[in-house]
């Protein structure tokens, strides 16, 4: 048997970042952990969502007239959100006649995320890429992820898991023999910073990095890197030789932008960052020399 159904919100072709080569990634959704830089904030909510395009919006209210809840509302040309009752119907969808209403979220088998997967094999085998499992936290969804590792190995594809760790070590455990590599985040070495700004603890993802790192298994770890939250000297070097004290000699920065912001208007949620700016060039270059005078293979890779 396949395995369960799971909730997908996106599949990327041609990703750069996710890994070596040419990758196909999909995104699942659901994720315990809430990084106010979050750049796929559709990614969060384990459930489908609607999301709305204003620039599209014609005016018209026909999503007004369908909606069974009747928590939409018009105002002044635009559709305004009226309360937290939307079921993610698509009845507004279906009746927006310029496609300014769309749902992020779907259910998807193992299967046919493999059969997705399998159309982008000439590139795989051109470039040394595969396929990688994303989120949210592909962990959040522990039984589908694993269902559909197995059928990609199986199929002979090169598969990674991109993950923050947040999970029980059994679910990572159950990957080893189906996940040739794992893009591991490392996000605040002090757990009651990493608490105050993510809202979890960070002493299980260091905990299971530590036991990932003595199973032989390829890790990349990856530091986003967010202007005065973690690019301090001291969490830098804290990162670095916590790094190299588990087994991880490999790490990517992945500097600060706010590309997803738009994201969060389309959601209607206020984007907690609008006055943080993307990290200089002298800054990414300090944290990588400091990363790099610790031992580690350091690379500078799309901007998260």
């Amino acid at each position: 048997m396949e395995g369960p159904s799971g909730t997908i919100f996106n599949i990327q072709r041609f990703s750069l970042h996710d890994g070596p080569g040419l990758r196909t990634t999909v995104f699942l959704k659901g994720c315990p952990l809430r990084c106010p830089w979050c750049h796929n904030p559709e990614s969060q909510s384990p459930v489908p969502e609607v999301m709305y395009w204003k620039t599209r919006c014609v005016g018209c209210g026909a999503c007004v007239a369908a909606c069974p809840e009747g928590v939409l509302r018009l105002e002044g040309g635009q559709v305004v959100l009226t309360g937290e009752r939307c079921a993610a119907c698509e009845e507004c969808v279906s009746r927006c006649p310029a496609g300014a209403r769309g749902v992020s979220g779907k259910k998807a088998t193992p299967g046919e995320v493999l059969s997705e997967v399998l159309k982008d094999t000439v590139f795989f085998d051109q470039s040394g890429g595969g396929v990688t499992f994303s989120g949210g936290e592909p962990l959040f969804q522990p039984e589908f992820l694993e269902a559909s590792l197995r059928l990609c190995k199986e199929a002979g594809l090169m598969t990674a898991v991109d993950t923050s760790g947040f999970a029980p070590w059994e679910a990572i455990e159950r990957l080893l023999p189906f996940t040739d590599l794992f893009l591991y985040d490392v996000k605040h070495m002090d757990d009651a910073v990493h608490r105050e700004l993510i809202g979890v603890s960070n002493k299980l993802i260091l905990e299971n990095l530590c036991r990932l790192g003595g199973t032989g298994k390829e890790v990349l770890a990856r530091l986003p890197l967010i202007p005065g939250v973690n690019d301090q000297r001291d969490n830098i070097e804290k990162t670095g030789e916590f790094l190299s004290s588990v087994g991880v000699s490999r790490i990517t920065v992945l500097p600060y932008h706010d590309m997803g912001k738009e994201k969060y208007e389309r959601l209607g949620r206020d984007y907690a960052l609008t006055e943080l700016l993307e990290p200089p060039d002298e800054d990414i270059e300090r944290v990588v020399n400091a990363l790099k005078g610790l031992g580690l293979r350091v690379e500078v890779s799309g901007r998260s």
